[in-house]
Parts: C-alpha cells; structure tokens; sequence
C-alpha cells in the first residue's frame, strides 16, 4: 500500500511538473505578445531574458563542474555547444518574431510538427530508414504527412470565426485590442517564421543528442547555450537596429516583467525537461506537446481577446493526429528493438542449456 502511495506521488509530481512547464512557456509567449504593444524589442527581450538564465545556471554549472566523473570540456565540445547556440538563436529569433505577426495559438500548434521535420531529417541524414511494411515506419510516415499538410492549413487558411470571446476587463492588458489582431498576410508571415523555427529546432534535437553523449552534463551545456544565445541574439539585435538604439532601453513595465519571467523560467524549463527525460523517457515529454495548443487557445482568448479561427481548428487537428501517428510509430519501433535485443541476448542461454541436457 505504502508503495503504490508513493508511485502514484511520483507520477503526480510528473505531470504537474509537465503540465507547469507546458502552460509557462505559453504564458511567455501570450506575455510577450502583450508586451510587445507596449514596445518591446524581440532581439533585447532575448538577449537580458538569456543573459539572466545564464547568470541563475552558472551556479549550477560551477557545482556540477566538480565532478570527476565528467570529461573534461575540451575546445571541441565548446564549439559544438556554440554551435547549437547558433542555431538555438535562430530558432528563438523566428519564434518570438512569428509570434509577434501572429498570436500563441498558431505558434502552440505549428509545434508539434516538429517530431516530424525531426524524423524528415533523420531520414535525409540516414539516421532513419524508412520500410513500408512495418506499421510504425508507416505510421512515422503518414504522422509526417498529417502534420504537414495540417501545418499548411493553419498557415494558409484563416477561415471564419469559431467562436469569439469577450473577457472581463480587468483580465485583459490594458490598450491591447487594437493593435493584437493579426491581419491575414502578417498570419501568413508569423506562420512561415514559425515553420522555419520548428526546421532548427529539428536540427538542434539532432545536435543536443550527439553533445549530451559525448559530455552528458545538462547544467553546464545549457549555462554555456544560454550564453551563447544570449552574446548572439544581442549582436544581432545591435546590427538590426542599430539605428535605433532606444530599444535597448527597458522600462519599469510589462516589458520588464516579460524579461524577468523568461529569465526565471528558462533554467526552470530546462531542469524540469531533463528530470523528465531522465526518469520518465523523450516520448512521455512529448505526450505534453498537444495540450500547448488547448492552453494558447485559452489564454489568447482571456488575455488578449483573440478569436478561434477555423483554419487554426483544423489544422490543430491534423497536426495532433499527424504527432500522436509519430510519436506511437517511435515508441512500437523502440519497444521491437528492445525485444529483438533480448531475444538476442537470451537465444546464447537457451543454445548452451540444450547442450548440457544433450
């Protein structure tokens, strides 16, 4: 009885934990296209946001430094870490900026294709093979296919109002109405950053998986990738505006509380997804990935007044049914594996048993 109470806590923690960390990053996201009404700048809002998760994870890092176990951080790992910094920058880039043509509920759905541009590029780089007949190959397939066609639907196609939402004034941002409503080209434009956001973060998957073999620290590789991001993001903000240098100045507004919450939630994100890989497996954090778009839909609409598009309904849809079909063919692939390894390693048993009943 004791141990059922205590597993069933364990598994509580962990969904409390996802669910926690699923409705943060969509929060940031509704907060930070209500801060951009008020003049924030993306490439600042990025550069102070990582600067200061840098700053909260370099006692991590200078604590996880200490051990022995680990190998020691050669030049090399340092520019594969870079690297990813590189390519993390680009992906926060266009995301903060797809968001801001369009709004958290198309950036909470468009997403979940990223399991599949993962496994697009899997299979270009020869790190999958594709057999048609094998079900979870063709369910990886016709999950990818699913996906992008739903990924087009809710970037072409707008549609007619599902439904609208009048909220109480006192939970909407002040004088934010107006200017949130996102016209039908800058839809199509929010929708093809976030699209190119969800290729580097395929690419970045990719990346993260070969670093973490060859130097499995999570707390310094994400203090030196925040850096990273954060020295990036801010040389790029000073080419792309440096006729403009205002923008670098932050007020005591939302603009700041913006900032403070990405800094305090980005090494909490990143703790909360390494616990969670580490006990519970990738494929249980990726169950998650769906709900992001229930909770945008929510809070666009108490927060920021926005509508629910047909268009972003059904490509919702098929985006989620196209992740589910990848993310199952994943796990029936793995959960093969694993019984063609034991079969393996049980078949020498079973051959020496029958020789020494022979």
């Amino acid at each position: 009885m004791a141990e059922a109470v205590t597993l069933w806590r364990r598994e509580a923690m962990f969904l409390t934990a996802m669910l926690a960390s699923e409705t943060g990053i969509v929060g940031l996201n509704t907060l930070f296209k209500a801060a951009t009404s008020k003049g924030l700048n993306s490439y600042s809002f990025l550069g102070y946001s990582y600067l200061l998760a840098s700053l909260l994870l370099l006692p991590s890092h200078l604590f996880s430094n200490r051990s022995t176990s680990l190998p020691p951080l050669s030049f090399s790992i340092l520019c594969k870490i870079g690297l990813l910094g590189l390519i993390g920058s680009t992906y926060v880039i266009t995301s903060y900026i797809g968001v801001k043509y369009s709004n958290p509920t198309l950036a909470s759905a468009i997403s979940n294709i990223t399991p599949a541009l993962t496994f697009i590029l899997a299979v270009i780089f020869r790190m999958e093979k594709v057999r048609f007949k094998e079900r979870s190959s063709l369910a990886k397939v016709m999950g990818t296919i699913l996906s992008l066609v739903g990924a087009f639907v809710v970037v072409l196609y707008h549609g007619p109002r599902v439904f609208i939402v009048s909220s109480p004034p006192y939970l909407k941002f002040p004088q934010l109405s107006p200017s949130l409503s996102s016209s039908n080209s800058d839809w199509i434009i929010g929708g093809c950053l976030l699209t190119i956001r969800d290729i580097f973060v395929s690419v970045s998957f990719i990346l993260q998986a070969h670093i973490m073999s060859e130097y499995p620290a999570a707390f310094t590789v994400s203090f030196f990738y925040t850096l990273f991001v954060s020295v990036i993001t801010s040389l790029t903000g000073l080419v792309m505006e440096r006729n403009n240098p205002s923008v670098w100045i932050i007020r005591f507004d939302i603009t700041l509380i913006c900032i403070i919450a990405m800094g305090i939630f980005t090494p909490v994100y990143y703790v909360i997804h390494s616990w969670t890989v580490r006990y519970k497996g990738p494929l249980y954090l990726a169950i998650f990935k769906p709900l992001s778009i229930l909770i945008a839909v929510i809070m666009s609409a108490i927060f920021l007044g926005d509508s629910l598009y047909l268009g972003c309904l059904i490509g919702g849809v098929l985006i989620t049914l196209g992740f589910y079909a990848v993310m199952w063919g994943k796990a029936n692939e793995e959960k093969t594996q694993l019984l063609l390894l034991v079969e393996k390693e049980n078949s020498p048993l079973l051959l020496n048993h029958n020789d020494d009943q022979s």
